[in-house]
């Protein structure tokens, strides 16, 4: 018998699990107040916790009420998905669940457009 291997796919018909791993979980609804740490001593309790990133306001520098916590495993990031999600901390019911890749966006941003549609202005102007 023959087995073909292919780039991605494994051997020929066997799926293999894609490289984005479980084990990386997001949190929504937390309270504006919740810094990396209680983020990090929340998760603790169920697992060995690798990373947090409380993501952050670029303008204000203010917690934008998510963030991301990365468990050693997939089973402990699971134990740690039933435990918490739907908990309340800090007044607010928390929304647990494994993290899905980031989408790829077109560069440039999204400029904010006018009642007409177009972009508005932006960049330097010379001056005469």
């Amino acid at each position: 018998m023959i087995v073909a291997l292919l780039p991605g796919r494994g051997i020929v018909g066997t799926p293999v699990k894609d490289n984005y791993m479980n084990n990386k979980i997001f949190v929504g609804n937390l309270s504006f107040d919740t810094t990396e740490n209680d983020l990090n001593d929340l998760f603790a309790a169920h697992g060995t916790v690798t990373e947090t990133n409380l993501m952050m306001d670029r303008e204000t520098g203010r917690p934008r009420g998510f963030g991301f916590v990365t468990m050693s495993s997939d089973e402990e990031a699971q134990k740690a998905i039933a435990a918490l999600n739907g908990k309340d901390v800090g007044g607010r019911a928390l929304t647990v669940n494994v993290a899905k890749p980031r989408e790829e966006r077109p560069p440039g941003g999204g400029g904010r457009r006018g009642p007409g549609g177009s972009g508005g202005g932006g960049g330097r102007r010379e001056r005469y």
